[in-house]
């Protein structure tokens, strides 16, 4: 850190993320993303390092969230998360997204002209899997996954083809439900669908719909921003930050710098990366009814309340915006 962020000095803030599956977003390894960035010198961010590797005592070269993970170190991922650690008073911020609510978020928004309000991708994703069945609903969350990814090379059909037939079948099955109307208003906008797809083959993507880092990205920039704070990510080296979505991140953040850094390299990234699998985890955990409440409630503080959340009863626990605004 190279100032205080109370008087307008430059903040280097540093990130790293978990739960990377590109665009596959419903049939990945992973059920959420997550961004995390931390606030601290350098220094002190290599003396917690030395400490947790002290009180682990793995022989790994390098540490990775799931060692704080282990029952045997329970008291170690307790202690790196609480009021006492090295992450509290501001110092950590935690930008999550459930990537199925994710991906029925960019469908609606595409099809629906609705950015900015994502009321009816909240409806349709609590709606959906209750009305359509698990099958159903399953097909839909693979169809539109498959309508809006970039790559689609190995497809036998086309995805919009698919996309339709989807949503065609479930409007007719389920035309006096909520949900029915909601994939009837989708299944209207096939123009835009294939507008959409002519555009994803004849011109390089810069941006990927699906993508959860950059958008990701930009949260965290905007959280640490606040308050007219000077800020310089200094980020885990990703093959998406490209110099053009760089200089793109910058200028519409606007940041004064973006440094790529190897994780291993910087202490303080290293915290990031532990803080994201951590985050990931406990709130895969909560997500799918597993949860341990003293670690969730953990966890809390550091949860952005513009994460990306559809799920309302995990989102409550862990404090996303999108399940508080349904309270």
């Amino acid at each position: 850190m190279t100032g205080n962020p109370e008087n307008g000095a430059l903040m280097e803030i540093a990130c790293d993320e978990s739960g990377s599956d590109g665009e596959n977003l419903t049939g990945g390894n992973t059920d959420v993303f997550a961004h995390a960035s931390v606030r601290l010198p350098a220094e002190t961010a290599a003396e917690y390092v030395q400490e947790i590797r002290r009180r682990i005592r793995s022989p790994a070269t390098e540490y990775k969230a799931n060692h704080l993970l282990r029952d045997k170190h329970r008291a170690v991922l307790e202690s790196f998360l609480g009021p006492a650690g090295p992450l509290r008073d501001g110092n950590a911020h935690v930008h999550l997204i459930e990537k199925t609510f994710f991906v029925v978020d960019r469908a609606v928004d595409l099809l629906l002209d609705e950015e900015g309000d994502d009321s009816e991708a909240v409806t349709l994703f609590r709606e959906g899997p209750r009305t359509f069945g698990e099958r159903g609903w399953r097909d839909f969350l693979a169809a539109s996954n498959q309508l809006l990814r970039v790559r689609n090379d190995a497809a036998a059909t086309v995805p919009a083809d698919v996309f339709f037939r989807t949503v065609d079948a479930l409007r007719d099955e389920y035309s006096g439900t909520t949900a029915g109307v909601i994939v009837g208003r989708l299944a209207a906008a096939r123009s835009r669908a294939e507008s959409y797809r002519e555009r994803m083959r004849d011109s390089p993507v810069l941006f990927p719909v699906l993508n959860p880092l950059l958008p990701s990205i930009v949260s965290t920039t905007r959280y640490w921003l606040a308050g007219g704070r000077s800020v310089r990510l200094v980020h885990d080296r990703q093959n998406m930050l490209t110099p053009e979505r760089i200089a793109w991140i910058m200028e519409s953040a606007p940041l004064s710098d973006v440094q790529l850094v190897a994780a291993r390299s910087d202490a303080r990234v290293q915290l990031a990366d532990f803080l994201a699998g951590i985050a990931r985890k406990l709130a895969s955990d909560e997500l799918n009814g597993r949860g341990e409440p003293a670690l969730t409630a953990l966890l809390r503080p550091y949860v952005g309340t513009d994460s990306v959340w559809g799920d309302e009863g995990s989102g409550l626990r862990l404090g996303t915006a999108e399940a508080n605004s349904a309270v």
